[in-house]
């Protein structure tokens, strides 16, 4: 018989797809307050792999990650998730979003996002919140898989990814306090 472990603590990430760049500063602010420090904020990318997000958010889209300094259980992404939807709606005019949040985790083998949409190969959190693995780490990079979106298939987002993943490993072998920050 298998005995249940604690897991390893993960690193939480959000990237922001807006093309109102003037609210983030107060965005990160709020996310501050639930999720700790900001620990690692990306450039802005150009967001043009689709045009689905263009009528509600806007054109000139950027994509912004950012990562918390604070790790946190892996069963903390569902109240993650359902707290980036409530920034979401309080950032939103006259019934349309000013933004997207899509948070996740990663740790040394993989990168997770939440979402609100079941679909096959999405694992049921609670809550309404479903999780997926994005992206494995292997070979010393990562790779996606078949549902894998095409931007988290951009270099620009692996390179990303790879700076939050030494961020982690460097974290990790620091022996942090593994608690979730006080908003969690």
């Amino acid at each position: 018989m298998g005995k249940a472990v604690t897991p390893k603590p993960v690193k939480v990430f959000a990237g922001l797809l807006t093309s109102r760049l003037d609210i983030l500063p107060r965005i990160f602010k709020a996310m501050e307050e639930k999720l700790g420090p900001i620990d690692y904020a990306s450039e802005l990318i150009d967001f043009n792999f689709t045009r689905y997000y263009e009528k509600e958010l806007g054109p000139g889209l950027k994509r912004q990650f950012v990562s918390f300094k604070n790790l946190v259980s892996p069963d903390k992404l569902a109240e993650i998730k359902l707290f980036t939807n409530e920034l979401e709606q309080k950032w939103s005019e006259e019934g349309k979003r000013l933004l997207n949040i899509d948070p996740g985790y990663l740790n040394d083998s993989r990168v997770v996002l939440a979402s609100t949409k079941d679909f096959s190969h999405r694992i049921y959190l609670g809550h309404g919140i479903y999780a997926e693995i994005t992206l494995l780490f292997h070979n010393k990079q990562f790779e996606s898989l078949p549902w894998t979106y095409p931007d988290f298939r951009d270099p620009a987002y692996q390179q990303v990814f790879k700076a939050l993943r030494l961020k982690y490993m460097e974290q990790i072998k620091a022996k942090p306090d593994s608690q979730s920050p006080p908003g969690l």
